[in-house]
């Protein structure tokens, strides 16, 4: 692991030299942990500009004996290698969502069924309480830590060329681009769509080319792809919302003593909540920029569209993957959904 605790032998040696040389040996103190922590979002996104806060406010709570490099821009490595990496104890956190975590850890997706939260007022109680605790204990069995507060990834929306999606039946045969995730793809076709699934990268070509007529993510996506600029419309369908967990390795977890585990959890979670405020905000302005841009939104309902789910059996298939015991959690959260 990348994590060196100084041995008993090194800190009583380091002692003795303070006090024969006095106080200058001081400055050269190390940190006790050095840790690398990687994420694919830019240095402007909310998570970054907050992990940055939490990594000084721990550094400075700790003394110094805990330093966090926190790297933006997949600066080493994409999603998979950097969940690899936190597993083998390369690096010693990552940040990303719960649907690309459920490769390891299956149930970390269920938060991301469509139509499971209408709005935030559903997602905190839920993230925050029984079904975040089952997730966490999820990653547990993966030998992770996930730490406390999900952090904000914000709800997804659909943006389209030729016309606003008002409700399921708008999306018969309609060409969307989707992740690439069985999630999604299952998603939308259980609502008669017909999802293809791109690289983000080569989603503004293929919206310009129409060989997909829509798109789906979160506004802060829409906006920072220019997406607007080969789209008309923009439905606020709310369809999935998804977070993203800040992981360690369990073993790395372990090793640090409880003080300081105390005070990295406290940095993490507290910037937590302040990277949902700033996500709160910025998508309220982001609509109105948008707007100016000359994307035309429409709000809709999302109960036609989980009737639909629910006539596709796309819950019932779901709840068949995940288990009575993860999806009766989940339900407890949301409402029946089956």
């Amino acid at each position: 692991m990348l994590i060196k605790r100084r041995t008993f032998l090194a800190a009583t040696g380091a002692v003795a030299a303070a006090t024969t040389m006095g106080p200058f040996v001081s400055k050269a103190k190390a940190a006790d942990f050095s840790w690398k922590f990687g994420h694919g979002f830019p240095a402007t996104h909310p998570l970054h500009v907050r992990a940055l806060e939490a990594a000084d406010r721990i550094k400075r709570e700790t003394n110094g004996a805990i330093e966090i490099d926190v790297l933006p821009n997949s600066q080493l490595g994409g999603d998979s290698d950097l969940l690899a990496q936190v597993r083998s104890g390369a690096i010693d956190f990552f940040s990303t969502g719960g649907l690309i975590l459920s490769t390891l850890v299956p149930v970390a997706s269920i938060n991301g069924m469509g139509f499971a939260f209408k709005d935030y007022d559903a997602v905190w109680p839920a993230m925050d309480g029984d079904l975040g605790g089952y997730i966490r204990r999820g990653f547990d069995k993966a030998g992770l830590h996930a730490f406390e507060n999900i952090w904000d990834n914000g709800f997804r929306q659909i943006t389209t060329r030729n016309k606003p999606i008002t409700g399921p039946a708008d999306l018969d045969n309609f060409k969307i681009r989707v992740p690439v995730s069985p999630v999604y793809v299952s998603l939308f076709k259980a609502l008669g769509a017909a999802p293809t699934s791109i690289n983000l990268g080569e989603v503004y070509t293929a919206l310009q080319t129409g060989v997909v007529d829509g798109q789906e993510n979160p506004l802060v996506i829409a906006d920072t792809a220019k997406f607007h600029e080969v789209q008309k419309y923009c439905s606020l369908t709310n369809h999935v919302w998804d977070g993203s967990w800040i992981i360690t390795n369990g073993r790395t977890w372990k090793s640090v003593p409880d003080d300081l585990r105390q005070i990295v959890s406290r940095g993490f979670n507290e910037a937590g909540l302040s990277q949902r405020k700033d996500i709160a905000g910025l998508n309220a302005a982001l609509r109105a920029s948008l707007t100016e841009k000359g994307l035309t939104f429409n709000q809709t309902d999302p109960e036609p569209f989980r009737a639909a789910l629910r006539k596709s059996g796309f819950y019932a298939e779901w709840k068949a993957k995940y288990g009575d015991e993860a999806w009766g959690v989940f339900e407890k959260s949301v409402g029946s959904l089956t």
